[in-house]
């Protein structure tokens, strides 16, 4: 994502252009569309509160679709996915030297919960990733779905903190 927005910029947007924007950082639509409709917002504290509430509501469907816009760790996102750039931008730090272990481990995942990964990557270097993803596999699915929300919400903040300039 290029452009950045003063908050009170970002309240002045057209409403389409908004939710597009914010569905790059959370694609679903519900999720986007409502946190466009609760503008103006005062501060980028603001906009990011409402943001956790809006990611701490998603259903379990929302939160699967949310996750098919997702690469796998050490994975490069489909072209024309909502969140490609932003994708490989917090993956910088994973190795591709790790590729044949990160895909098993996100093998291993998948087979156990039925869904990929994700975990905020952000900084994190993938020998990290690759012991916090052994450490997640011990979660019952009820549990990992509950981590992958909140996980999904620090991705959504960081995004979002990254549209809005100063």
């Amino acid at each position: 994502m290029e452009d950045k927005f003063r908050i009170a910029e970002l309240n002045q947007l057209p409403f389409n252009t908004l939710t597009d924007l914010f569905g790059q950082c959370v694609a679903v639509e519900r999720w986007a569309r409502e946190l466009a409709d609760s503008r103006p917002y005062a501060d980028v504290a603001a906009l990011l509160t409402r943001a956790d509430e809006l990611s701490a509501s998603l259903t379990d469907k929302e939160l699967r679709q949310a996750l098919g816009d997702h690469p796998r760790i050490g994975q490069r996102a489909a072209p024309g996915s909502a969140t490609a750039d932003m994708s490989a931008a917090e993956q910088s730090g994973v190795d591709v030297k790790l590729a044949d272990r990160l895909l098993a481990a996100n093998t291993a995942y998948e087979v156990r919960f039925d869904h990929i990964y994700l975990v905020c990557a952000a900084g994190r270097d993938g020998e990290e990733l690759l012991a916090d993803l052994a450490d997640r596999m011990g979660n019952d699915p009820a549990a990992e779905l509950l981590v992958v929300r909140r996980e999904l919400g620090k991705i959504a903040r960081l995004r979002l903190a990254g549209m809005i300039t100063p």
